[in-house]
């Protein structure tokens, strides 16, 4: 049986804030599509109060920021990258070309060609967001995209060295110091001094996805992905200090990150909370934290194992840590999550920065229908087919029949001159 010990958010409330976020939204993009650059100027005042004479960062530029850099800090920025790198690559392999005869004569198959052109945004704000360099960039750089170019807002009027660094090491082939709405439009529509991309991905704030919501049809998207969400799956096993630790971890990426702790043990209902008020007396990012657990944490209790895996299922959470004595039970019977943590000795943070994974997720149950950012995203599954004259007489005989039952004259005559063309009857 299930019970809710603590509630979340008020989806009411929600709904009504994403109606506004919308309406913005819509105006800014009509204002950047009839004025250009210059609304993408205005915008940049007003909202980062940035106005450079371009934003595209010259290479000098660029390697200025790489050479205010520590040395471990490039160090590290590469390791990641490596780890990156290195998953993508063997996903890469998976995706294999197709050629089969499936009837004698009759050729079909397909081809993995990587999307042509991509928009890569790259998140600043409250936090400078290096980890999403790697996370787009490189990988549609490995998928083999010809042009990648990314946007990333300015921090108090200057570029952000280390994400700069980053997306420079990632491979990007343009750099913008643009954030915000104008960058997403300024990408995806076009502008005098940018040309447009075919897809957009990268995640952002409410208004960074809505525009890309809104933008989508018009170029590709990678996923729509809301806050950051963490449900951690525990049993009596868990450490309440640990469980804690990593709720807060996400609910410090803002205000509305829902985190949640799912569980079988009594204990840790009672314990988590407490420990997630001491842990909060000394966490440095408290303030959003601490309202995020507040309005949007939640704690469901359950009986079962069986009952973890159902609820935890249709909760369909973007990162799932397990915290269980058998961690691989959910490993090979869960279904619906956009990354899956198992065991103590992982945690979402090593998806998110380093450990090799994509960290660009589906949210708001969107796992019940897709996966993260990958390879795969930036790539093009297209099909082909080729008959010898005799395969287009045999296929062409059931086509012209079929067509018939369906009414389409024109589809039946195109059938019909091949028949007769190549030697049937």
């Amino acid at each position: 049986m299930k019970q809710i010990v603590k509630a979340g958010f008020d989806v009411e409330e929600a709904g009504k804030a994403d109606k506004k976020i919308r309406d913005t939204v819509a105006g800014l993009l009509e204002d950047i599509e009839t004025r250009g650059d210059a609304a993408v100027r205005d915008l940049s005042i007003k909202f980062d109060n940035w106005s450079p004479e371009q934003f595209k960062l010259t290479n000098e530029q660029v390697q200025a920021c790489i050479d205010s850099l520590p040395d471990q800090v490039i160090n590290d920025i590469k390791f990641a990258q490596g780890q990156i790198r290195r998953f993508a690559e063997k996903q890469r392999e998976c995706l294999k070309d197709l050629d089969v005869e499936t009837e004698p004569g009759v050729y079909l198959g397909h081809r993995n060609i990587p999307v042509d052109n991509v928009g890569c945004y790259v998140p600043g704000g409250r936090y400078p967001m290096v980890a999403s360099a790697h996370m787009s960039i490189l990988t549609a750089k490995v998928a083999g995209v010809r042009r990648v170019i990314a946007c990333t807002p300015p921090m108090n009027g200057e570029p952000q060295p280390a994400t700069i660094a980053a997306m420079a090491f990632a491979g990007a082939d343009e750099i913008y110091l643009l954030g915000g709405v104008q960058a997403m439009a300024a990408m995806a529509l076009g502008t005098e001094y940018i040309d447009r991309v075919d897809m957009l991905v990268g995640p952002g704030n409410a208004f960074v996805a809505e525009a890309k919501r809104q933008l989508f049809g018009r170029v590709g998207i990678d996923l729509l992905a809301g806050p950051t969400e963490i449900l951690v799956i525990a049993d009596d096993s868990a450490e309440a200090a640990m469980v804690a630790t990593d709720l807060l971890g996400q609910a410090e990426h803002g205000p509305t990150s829902p985190a949640m702790l799912l569980t079988t043990s009594k204990r840790l209902t009672e314990e988590v909370p407490a420990e997630i008020k001491r842990q909060l007396e000394h966490l440095v990012t408290a303030e959003v934290a601490g309202k995020a657990w507040a309005d949007y944490g939640q704690i469901i209790l359950v009986d079962s194992r069986e009952e973890l895996l159902k609820e935890a299922d249709e909760i369909a959470s973007e990162h799932v840590e397990v915290l269980t004595e058998d961690p691989e039970y959910f490993k090979e019977n869960m279904t619906n999550y956009g990354s899956l943590f198992l065991g103590p000795e992982t945690n979402v943070a090593y998806g998110d920065k380093v450990i090799g994974t994509n960290h660009t997720l589906p949210t708001k149950k969107a796992s019940k229908y897709t996966g993260g950012l990958w390879v795969g995203k930036f790539i093009k599954t297209v099909t082909y087919q080729q008959c010898t004259p005799e395969a287009s007489v045999k296929i062409g005989s059931y086509c012209s029949r079929l067509c018939e039952i369906e009414n389409f004259a024109g589809h039946k005559a195109q059938a019909d001159y091949r028949v007769r063309k190549y030697g049937g009857s």
